[in-house]
């Protein structure tokens, strides 16, 4: 857990320095340079601009098209991201009893723990690190899609629903629906798991209040983006670990008979 955080910050550092190249101020075009813009923020900005065209310049209907493909996109590694979690899990006893196995600091002590705990993730066939995988892959573009709504002219100028995508959902009802969605994707999440640490269980909450915070503060564009990805991961990670707990009812089941 404090490594994903550790990662979380430090991707967050690097996006800060990458995003830092293109003021937003810079309207985005395909003439824009550097990495950030040239690989980042206008691929997507041009893809909501397409889509806008197609649906008769409904910026609002684009960026759900949008988003769905950018979800789609990043289903297999969702779903290798939620077993190797599932797996992870699993072998925590083990890990665990390591642990107690190893208690003195010393170096040699806690060499062969890192030996013996790789060992065995191995036997397992897991990968510490999968887990980190997606969160690598998706803060680029949620920031890269934060860019290209900011810096997409066009969609500051057009309406979907009740709201303004340039502007902040004056009603508060997007802020508020993204904060329940991410919240129940993450206790759908937590479901699974039988015993989440307290760290995740504080994270079920905290995270809801600062996507709400932000998306008050946002244009009701990203907001948009949030709810339809919530909506979207809540019904992947629904379809993903229901057959795991099926599957693991009948092993029980038939270890009991």
């Amino acid at each position: 857990m404090r490594k994903k955080i550790g990662l979380l910050i430090a991707l967050f550092a690097l996006m800060a320095v990458l995003s830092g190249c293109g003021s937003m101020n810079d309207p985005i075009t395909s003439d824009s340079t550097g990495i950030w813009d040239t690989y980042f923020v206008y691929p997507l900005s041009w893809l909501i601009t397409y889509f806008a065209t197609l649906t008769g310049e409904n910026y609002g209907l684009a960026i759900i098209i949008v988003t769905l493909i950018i979800r789609t996109a990043l289903l297999p590694l969702m779903i290798k991201q939620t077993r190797s979690s599932k797996a992870m899990q699993e072998i925590q006893p083990e890990i665990q009893k390591l642990r107690e196995k190893y208690k003195s600091k010393d170096a040699n002590t806690q060499q062969k723990l890192q030996q013996e705990t790789m060992a065995l993730f191995q036997k397992n066939g897991v990968n510490p690190l999968a887990g980190c995988l997606p969160l690598l892959i998706q803060m680029p573009i949620l920031l890269g899609f934060y860019h290209a709504i900011m810096r997409t002219g066009e969609i500051a100028n057009h309406n979907f629903l009740w709201f303004d995508l340039g502007d902040p959902d004056p009603f508060y009802i997007l802020p508020l629906v993204a904060g329940l969605t991410t919240f129940l994707q993450q206790k759908i999440m937590m479901g699974g798991m039988d015993n989440p640490n307290p760290q995740m269980k504080m994270l079920l909450y905290i995270m809801p209040v600062m996507i709400v915070v932000f998306a008050i503060n946002f244009p009701a564009a990203l907001s948009l983006y949030w709810v339809i990805g919530n909506i979207f991961m809540i019904g992947q990670t629904y379809f993903i670990t229901t057959p795991m707990k099926k599957k693991e009812n009948q092993v029980d089941g038939g270890a009991k008979k």
